[in-house]
């Protein structure tokens, strides 16, 4: 096993070029710890390393700096001494995730609806960085893009993020998704077997990105279709969204389950809904005229409707609901939901 060896002068390089706005949520730090542990390595000598009261971590929607967060892994890295640190780290990033990428597989129906989201999914974590989607000739690249370039160059941080992406891709997709070939930005490391286990021999190193490649044919396969209906606690996460409204007006119905599918892109307008209907923007809002209502009206009657939803299923965090009912953060979602309900989400959760 090789020992991750990192300068000083590389890691000074690493913090000065974290912006110190920038911030983490608590589940990626504790997913880090939660593998060293793993290795061995105790959770009081990783946090002496940073500023993190560990008591803060257990607050799923509390921030940290992420120069903590770069700390905490170099930390790790160098105590396990295991080179393939972020590969176990995104496996543990891919498994906490599970609920909410059902959840986008009820509304999304194909890899390509997916693929729209993904950049919004990894702001979920924090300011780190996300993953983009490009065509390559006849092959789709998911390109991870850190915030800070320097840290491109940090073995642990692509290996958790594509080892992640890769999962939830075959996850999600009723047919396997096969890595084509895999790019990392770091040098080729002595030993690979494990990163052949998840990416496949198909790999090059010292590229200009870290990346995954697809077959784009895989854009067209359809996403699993959820057949049960109780939750742990007794809720119904992924019963029919909509299964009380009224099956005679398939109008509205169509227009629902399309705001519910776009929710997560952030943009859900007007245009873009009589698009998917395949109807003018003027012909809908005439026929929303007609059953006394308006595209607004319906929008919001969709968000409170599925924040209830997602609020009964405690395995969602509330960053995760905000997410998913498109809000930019989630500040935006705690007053909105407040001028609907009069109470906050944690508070509604309560009750």
């Amino acid at each position: 096993m090789g020992v991750v060896i990192v300068s000083e002068s590389e890691k000074a390089v690493i913090e000065h070029y974290v912006d110190p706005n920038w911030s983490i949520y608590a589940a990626p730090l504790v997913n880090i710890l939660q593998v060293a542990e793993q290795l061995g390595v105790s959770r009081e000598a990783l946090l002496s390393h940073t500023t993190i009261n560990p008591e803060s971590l257990h607050i799923p929607d509390r921030r940290f700096p992420v120069s903590d967060y770069f700390k905490l892994y170099q930390a790790a890295a160098d105590a396990t001494e295991n080179p393939d640190i972020g590969l176990a780290v995104g496996r543990i990033t891919f498994l906490k995730g599970m609920n909410l990428q059902l959840y986008m597989a009820k509304v999304s129906t194909q890899f390509r609806d997916y693929l729209n989201v993904i950049p919004s999914l990894l702001k979920l974590r924090g300011d780190i960085g996300q993953i983009s989607a490009y065509r390559d000739e006849g092959l789709i690249e998911l390109r991870w893009e850190p915030l800070s370039l320097n840290t491109g160059r940090k073995r642990f941080f692509s290996d958790e993020v594509l080892a992640a992406a890769t999962a939830i891709i075959n996850s999600l997709c009723v047919l396997p998704v096969p890595v084509v070939k895999a790019h990392f930005t770091y040098v080729q490391p002595r030993e690979r077997t494990l990163l052949e286990t998840v990416f496949g021999r198909n790999l090059a190193f010292e590229q200009t990105h870290s990346s995954v490649f697809f077959q784009s044919s895989a854009l067209n396969y359809p996403l699993l279709e959820q057949d049960y209906y109780q939750g742990p606690d007794g809720s119904q996460p992924f019963q029919n969204f909509f299964g009380k409204d009224d099956p005679a007006d398939p109008l509205l119905l169509r227009l629902k389950q399309s705001i519910l599918q776009h929710l997560p892109e952030g943009e859900v307008t007007i245009d873009k809904m009589a698009g998917k209907l395949n109807v003018s923007r003027r012909t809908l809002q005439r026929r929303l005229a007609d059953r006394e209502t308006n595209f607004l009206h319906i929008l919001q009657e969709v968000r409170v409707g599925v924040a209830l939803r997602y609020l009964s299923d405690s395995r969602l965090s509330i960053t995760e609901i905000a997410f998913l009912l498109g809000y930019a953060d989630q500040g935006s979602f705690l007053s909105a939901f407040k001028s609907w309900q009069g109470v906050s989400p944690r508070e509604y959760r309560r009750s």
